[in-house]
């Protein structure tokens, strides 16, 4: 029997409550995908209209970043009002509408949450600002004084993700907690109002339609507020090598243990429901400890970033697959899988740069030093891609990818939008690239994106990338995605892989139940194919041989 939406509409999406252990899920970042106002900006009903896309691509659900009211200091990452929806994206009756048709679709929705802080301009920190030190509208945030002899300096040592002091003060001289920007204030996770706040989220979500939740920087939510507060005595490290640098689960304010009831508390929640909402972790954190937040009294997954980290190296990449398979088994989660998103340099260009490339000089040398060949990107991409469509689990595709979007590593710094930019003092150029508006059509002020120009600019590159370049075009990557993702729910049943042993050096190559193979060539030169039915692969065979750089899936 179908269920209904709060609009009323059947919704034809799977009822099973497991969908999500196998699902291919399509991000989008709403501002970039589709303008149906014209203003530049996409939008709600932009994403609506577009739709039939995701439906036709054949993916099982739709990832949406945040779209609530917001300043925009971090594309939409500071936010608001988390029950509501920015009057430049739509109303909430245009979110009624887009979950409607998606469900009519037979698509899940899944919406971002972000529960590590709020806006600047949230009603709460407001009411901080304005309630001075010591107040219970303080206690929501991590306000402390200052050290020194008047209170000038920041309480601890603890550095912005973005750059420079996690601390910024205010003019009654205290200073509050500030991960990201400063206009990302840090909640304070012990304050029981802040807890009962987000069970009214989840459940106003949950109420009108969500299937599942994306929890932004799911391991920052926990930190250790006991006084004094403690340095964290290594502030030059990155965020991965400072979590390194401590016994794990003692981070002053990553990955904390205490972080995981936080979890079991909102499981309840999500299984009150029918299907029970799903939910998976951003944690960038090491594989074991990832898996923790993916335990099934817990989020249930986690995003799984080593694949998108690995090198394009064969004995690489099977590590990381086995590692990850283990870890998802031992946590009683499925495996998640993931080349691209809104914060990283797009596979078509990053996979292309050589071993240990720092990807920020890269874009500062707007994609110059070293150049990167777009053809041989893409091709490397398109084969990256279909091998992880082969892998068992969830996989999670970013808008553009199935055009084969390369970064536009190019974009003047006049036109940068991320606060990354600005926070790093003109360091590092920030992930503007990978959120460049997508191409609908080969021509138009912004390539079918809106009737108007695009927030970001797009390069004359793009018309060849766009959708109606693609449609219906043997080989194109358009057409290799919707033929993997319906071939892949074709063939899909289990969760296991078995490699073999045999393959050449350089070479991927494993069975999936019930019966099919998937051979990927990394090694650089053309090897032979093992025994069986070809049913797909990223690029044509070279005089029936499998050529570099070269996915292919077996029938056996």
């Amino acid at each position: 029997m179908s269920v209904r939406t709060v609009s009323g509409t059947p919704d034809l999406s799977s009822q099973d409550p497991n969908w999500w252990r196998q699902a291919v899920i399509y991000q989008i970042y709403p501002r970039s995908f589709a303008d149906a106002d014209g203003d530049g900006l996409g939008d709600l009903r932009g994403v609506t209209q577009r739709l039939t896309h995701l439906a036709a691509l054949g993916v099982d659900a739709l990832w949406l970043s945040p779209f609530y009211p917001s300043e925009l200091a971090d594309g939409g990452y500071d936010v608001d009002d988390y029950r509501d929806v920015d009057p430049r994206l739509g109303t909430l009756d245009d979110f009624d509408a887009l979950a409607a048709e998606a469900h009519r679709l037979g698509l899940k929705v899944i919406v971002d949450l972000v529960p590590n802080h709020t806006s600047h301009r949230h009603a709460w920190f407001r009411e901080a600002l304005a309630a001075g030190p010591g107040s219970a509208a303080r206690d929501r945030y991590v306000f402390r004084d200052g050290r020194g002899e008047r209170g000038e300096l920041p309480p601890t040592d603890w550095q912005s993700v973005f750059g420079g002091s996690a601390w910024q003060r205010v003019p009654d001289g205290q200073w509050y907690l500030h991960l990201f920007t400063p206009e990302q204030p840090d909640l304070n996770w012990e304050n029981e109002q802040v807890r009962a706040d987000f069970r009214t989220t989840l459940k106003f979500w949950s109420d009108r339609g969500v299937d599942g939740f994306r929890v932004d920087v799911a391991h920052a939510l926990a930190k250790d507020l006991a006084e004094p507060l403690r340095d964290l005595g290594a502030p030059e490290l990155s965020d991965e090598a400072s979590l390194a640098h401590l016994p794990p689960g003692s981070h002053p304010f990553f990955d904390r243990d205490d972080v995981h009831e936080i979890y079991r508390d909102w499981r309840k929640i999500l299984d009150a429901y029918r299907p029970p909402r799903m939910a998976v972790a951003e944690a960038w954190v090491p594989g074991a400890r990832r898996a923790l937040y993916a335990r099934p009294d817990e989020l249930g997954q986690a995003f799984n970033f080593e694949y998108l980290k690995a090198g394009w190296d064969a004995a690489e990449l099977r590590q990381v697959i086995e590692d990850s398979l283990a870890d998802a088994a031992a946590a009683g989660a499925s495996a998640t899988w993931v080349l691209a998103n809104h914060d990283v340099v797009r596979p078509a260009s990053r996979l292309m740069l050589p071993p240990g490339t720092d990807t920020d000089a890269w874009l500062l040398a707007g994609g110059a030093a070293p150049a990167v060949d777009e053809a041989a990107g893409l091709r490397r991409a398109r084969a990256a891609n279909l091998l992880m469509l082969a892998l068992p689990g969830s996989a999670y595709l970013y808008q553009g990818e199935e055009l084969g979007l390369p970064e536009v590593a190019d974009l003047p710094t006049e036109v940068l939008q991320d606060p990354i930019w600005e926070q790093t003092g003109h360091v590092r150029k920030g992930r503007d690239g990978c959120r460049v508006p997508l191409p609908w059509t080969t021509d138009g002020p912004s390539y079918g994106f809106g009737a108007a120009g695009a927030w970001l600019p797009q390069p004359p590159s793009f018309a060849a990338y766009s959708v109606q370049a693609q449609d219906g075009v043997e080989g194109s990557t358009l057409e290799l995605y919707r033929a993997a993702l319906k071939l892949r729910r074709k063939l899909l049943d289990g969760e296991t892989l078995t490699w073999s042993e045999e393959a050449p050096p350089g070479v991927l190559r494993f069975d999936r139940s019930p019966g099919w193979r998937c051979v990927a060539n990394l090694s650089g030169r053309p090897v032979d194919l093992p025994a069986g039915e070809v049913l797909l692969t990223s690029a044509p065979l070279e005089d029936g041989r499998l050529g570099p750089d070269t996915t292919a899936w077996l029938g056996l």
